[in-house]
C-alpha cells in the first residue's frame, strides 16, 4: 500500500512537471539557494523556524563551536566539556539532545549515520564558511539523513563571490585560546568560475584542567555558473586533537575544585598521582561535495548532489588494572557515501519539492594496546576487539504548499524511508556484537496558514517522524524499539514595522521515546533507554521588538511541560513504577534576551541574558540528579572601519561572557549500582553524578583585516 501511495505521487509529480507551460512566468531564483530549497521552509509554511544569517553569525564568530553561538536561540541549551565553548560542545533544542536533531551542509546530512550524533569539534571554525542556517523547531519538514525529533538545523556554506577579496581574521582570549583564520576569493573569474578558500587553526588550554583542544580546519570551493547552471565543488575537513574532559567530576570536588579533570590518572612506582600526556581524542575527518543545480525553466529547477566523507581517527587511554598499566588506542575508521536529487516545481499557486536521497556508511572499530608492563599477556598491538558495521539509508519524499486563496495556504509532505543496519565482530564490551535489524518508516506531515491580513498569520501543522536506534542504544540493549513522535504544532505571527511577535504552542506524544537515562559511557557518550509513553507540551514566544532606529530587543522564552507517562525502573533490586516523572534534562522554562544599541553604523554593542531552568539528569525525579537553574549575562561588541588604510574592511570585534562570574553547570550525568556488599541479603541503590562545569567570566578579542 505505502510503495502504490509513493508510485501514484510520483506519476503525479512527474505528469505536472511534464504539462507544457504556456505562460512564462519570471522568478527570480538563486542558483545556490537551490541546493537547500527542497528541505527548507518560507514564512508561508506552517512550522516554527528561524533563520540565522551570516551577519549574525560573524558578529560573535571568535573561535567558539557553532553550538555555542545558536545558544540565544528559542528552546536552546548549549554545554561545553572543555567550559568554554571550544572542543567538544553540545546542544539541545526543547530538551532533546543532538542525536535528536538532524542536521545538514548544503543538504548533505551531518550526523554520523551509527550514532547520530553531531561533533561540530571535527569541523572547527566551521562557522566562517556559513552563508547562513535555518532552525526548525520540531519535526518540520521532511529532509534528508535521519528523521528529526526536536528540531532541525539546516547549513547552506558561502556562496559565490563575485569580487576578489582576502581576510585574515585573529581571536584572542581566556585559557590561551588562539584563532586563526584566512580566507581568499579569486571572484568571478572568465564570467563563469571562481575559487575560494579557508584555512584556520584554534588552540585553547580550555577552562577545564588540561582540556587543550588543537584543531585545525580547510574549506576549498569551486564554482562554475552559467545562466541557468551552477556547479559547485567543495572539500572542507578539519582534524582535532582534544585532551579528553568528558568524564567530569563528583558533587564533592565541585565544591573544592570545579576545574579539576580526572582524566588521565594513575599512580606511579612511588604511589603518586600522575596524569598520563596522551590522554587525546585524535580524529581527522573530510568532506567531498558536488553540486549541481539547473533552472530548467521558469517554473521547474533541479538539484543533483553527491558527497564523501572519510573519517579516521582514535582516543587514546592510560588504564590500571591492579598492578598491571597499560596504554589503549580505539580507532575509528569510516566512510560515508551519500547521493541526492531534488525538484522543485513552481509557479503562482503551487511550490512542490520531490526529493530522494540514499546513503551508505562503512565503519570498522577496533582497538589495539600501544604499550603495556606487568603485563604478560597482552602483546603489543594486539587487537582487543576488531567489528564492523554497516547503514543503508533510502528515502523519498513529496511536499507541496498550495495556494488555495490569497489567504490560505495548504502544506502537504511524505516521506518514505526504509534503513537497514548490521554490524559484525566484536565491541571493547561484547565479544560478539551482531545486529540485523530493518526499518521502513512512514512520515506524513500536513498543515495550514492562514493570513489574516498583512500583519498578522495563523498557523496549523500534524507531523508524524519515527527514528531508529544507535549504535550504542544497541550495545546497551539489543532488543530496543525504534521511537515515534506524532507533533502538533500552532502559532501565530505579527509582523509590523518595528515589531514581530511570533507565539508557538506544541504537543509532543512520544511513543518508546529514546529518553537519556543520565549515564555516560566510557567515551562520554549518553546512554538512553525507552521510556513507554511521554509527551513534551510548551509554549515558545520570540519577539523582535526596535525601541528606536538604534536601540532593539530580541526576545524570547520557551516554557513547558516534559513527562513520562509510567516510568519503570529498579530501586533497590525491585522493579518500580514512579508513574508521571520528568523526562530527563528537560528544563521547564529556557529565556532569552539581547538588548542591542547601535550608537553609529559601524558600531554594535549588545548584551544577551540566557536562563535556564532547573532540571533532573535522570528520569526517576531523584533530587539527586537535579540540576540547578542558571542566569548568565554576555557582552559582545563590534566596530567596523571601512577603508582605512589599505583594506577595504577593518572589525574590532570582542565578548565577555559570563560577565558577572556565575559558577554553574549546564550538563552532567547520573548513574546507580546496585550495593550488594554493605548486606548480603539485600540489594540497596546507589545514586552517583558527575558534573560538567562551566566558565566564570572569560573573554575574546578579535580584529579582522579584509581587503
Amino acid at each position: 500500500m505505502k510503495n502504490l501511495l509513493f508510485n501514484l505521487s510520483f506519476i503525479f509529480t512527474f505528469s505536472l512537471f511534464s504539462q507544457e507551460i504556456k505562460q512564462d512566468t519570471t522568478r527570480v531564483q538563486n542558483l545556490e539557494e537551490v541546493i537547500v530549497s527542497s528541505i527548507r521552509v518560507k514564512q508561508n509554511a506552517p512550522i516554527a523556524f528561524t533563520n540565522v544569517s551570516k551577519d549574525e553569525l560573524g558578529k560573535k564568530n571568535l573561535g567558539q563551536d557553532l553550538p555555542i553561538l545558536l545558544n540565544s536561540l528559542t528552546s536552546v541549551v548549549t554545554t561545553s566539556d572543555a567550559g568554554a565553548g571550544v572542543g567538544y560542545t553540545g546542544i539541545r533544542i526543547r530538551g532533546i539532545n543532538a542525536q535528536s536533531t538532524n542536521i545538514t551542509i548544503n543538504g548533505i546530512p551531518y550526523n554520523d549515520a551509527e550514532s547520530l550524533g553531531t561533533y561540530w569539534v571535527d569541523l572547527p571554525d566551521f562557522a566562517s564558511s556559513v552563508e547562513n542556517l535555518q532552525v526548525q523547531r520540531g519535526v518540520g519538514t521532511s529532509t534528508n539523513g535521519s528523521s528529526a525529533f526536536g528540531a532541525s538545523i539546516n547549513i547552506l556554506t558561502d556562496l559565490i563571490s563575485k569580487n576578489s577579496y582576502f581576510e585574515n581574521s585573529n581571536s584572542v582570549g581566556s585559557y590561551n585560546t588562539i584563532k586563526n583564520t584566512f580566507k581568499f576569493s579569486t571572484g568571478i573569474l572568465n564570467d563563469y568560475f571562481e575559487f575560494s578558500g579557508r584555512l584556520s587553526k584554534i588552540d585553547s588550554d580550555g577552562y577545564i584542567d588540561r582540556s587543550s583542544s588543537d584543531l585545525k580546519s580547510y574549506f576549498l570551493q569551486l564554482n562554475y555558473k552559467k545562466e541557468n547552471t551552477l556547479i559547485k565543488a567543495l572539500s572542507f575537513g578539519g582534524h582535532e586533537i582534544t585532551y579528553q574532559a568528558w568524564n567530569g567530576i563528583d558533587g564533592e570536588t565541585l565544591q573544592s575544585d570545579r576545574t579539576y579533570n580526572p582524566s588521565g590518572m594513575y599512580l606511579d612506582q612511588f604511589g603518586n598521582i600522575q596524569f598520563y600526556d596522551n590522554e587525546v581524542d585524535n580524529y581527522k575527518q573530510d568532506h567531498y561535495q558536488i553540486h549541481w543545480s539547473q533552472i530548467i525553466n521558469s517554473r521547474l529547477t533541479s538539484n543533483l548532489s553527491f558527497n564523501i566523507t572519510n573519517g579516521l581517527g582514535y582516543y587514546e587511554q592510560y588504564k590500571e588494572n591492579d598492578n598491571q598499566d597499560y596504554v589503549t588506542r580505539k580507532w575509528l575508521d569510516n566512510q560515508f557515501i551519500v547521493g541526492n536529487y531534488s525538484l522543485n516545481y513552481q509557479d503562482n499557486k503551487v511550490n512542490m519539492n520531490f526529493g530522494s536521497s540514499y546513503s551508505q556508511y562503512n565503519g570498522d572499530h577496533f582497538g589495539k594496546v600501544i604499550w603495556a608492563q606487568n603485563t604478560p599477556g597482552i602483546q603489543i598491538d594486539d587487537l582487543f576487539y576488531d567489528g564492523n558495521g554497516i547503514k543503508k539509508d533510502f528515502s523519498n519524499y513529496i511536499k507541496t504548499t498550495y495556494q488555495l486563496n490569497s489567504k490560505l495556504f495548504l502544506f502537504g509532505d511524505i516521506q518514505f524511508r526504509n534503513i537497514n543496519y548490521s554490524t559484525t565482530g566484536s565491541t571493547s564490551e561484547i565479544a560478539n556484537f551482531l545486529i540485523n535489524k530493518k526499518y521502513n518508516f512512514f512520515n506524513p506531515k500536513g498543515g495550514l496558514n492562514y493570513l489574516f491580513n498583512n500583519h498578522n498569520r495563523l498557523y496549523f501543522s500534524f507531523a508524524r517522524s519515527n527514528r531508529e536506534p544507535t549504535r550504542s542504544d544497541y550495545e546497551s540493549n539489543p532488543n530496543i524499539k525504534s521511537e515515534q513522535l506524532n507533533d502538533f504544532e500552532i502559532g501565530w505571527n505579527l509582523t509590523k514595522k518595528n515589531v514581530n511577535l511570533t507565539t508557538n504552542f506544541y504537543m509532543m506524544q512520544y511513543k518508546d521515546q529514546l529518553v537519556l537515562t543520565g549515564s555516560i559511557d566510557d567515551v562520554g557518550s549518553p546512554v538512553r533507554e525507552n521510556s513507554g509513553e511521554s509527551y513534551r507540551v510548551g509554549l515558545e514566544l520570540e519577539t523582535v521588538f526596535n525601541l528606536s532606529d538604534n536601540v532593539s530587543v530580541q526576545a524570547n522564552s520557551a516554557f513547558s511541560d516534559n513527562k513520562n507517562k509510567n516510568f519503570v525502573t529498579s530501586i533497590d533490586g525491585e522493579l518500580v513504577n514512579l508513574g508521571k516523572t520528568n523526562i530527563s534534562f528537560s528544563p521547564e522554562i529556557v529565556s532569552s534576551v539581547n538588548l542591542s544599541y547601535t550608537p553609529k553604523e559601524n558600531m554594535v554593542l549588545s548584551i544577551l541574558n540566557k536562563y535556564v531552568g532547573e532540571q533532573y539528569m535522570s528520569n526517576t525525579d531523584s533530587v539527586f540528579s537535579k540540576l540547578d537553574a542558571y542566569s548568565v549575562i554576555d557582552f559582545n561588541f563590534n566596530y567596523n572601519f571601512k577603508n582605512t588604510f589599505f583594506f577595504s574592511e577593518i572589525v574590532l570585534s570582542g565578548v565577555v561572557s559570563n560577565l558577572f562570574g556565575a559558577e554553574y553547570v549546564s550538563n552532567g550525568y547520573y548513574y546507580t549500582y546496585d550495593d550488594t556488599w554493605s548486606d548480603p541479603n539485600s540489594i540497596t541503590t546507589i545514586e552517583g553524578t558527575g558534573y560538567y562545569p562551566q566558565a566564570t567570566r572569560n573573554y575574546m578579542l578579535g580584529l579582522k583585516f579584509k581587503l
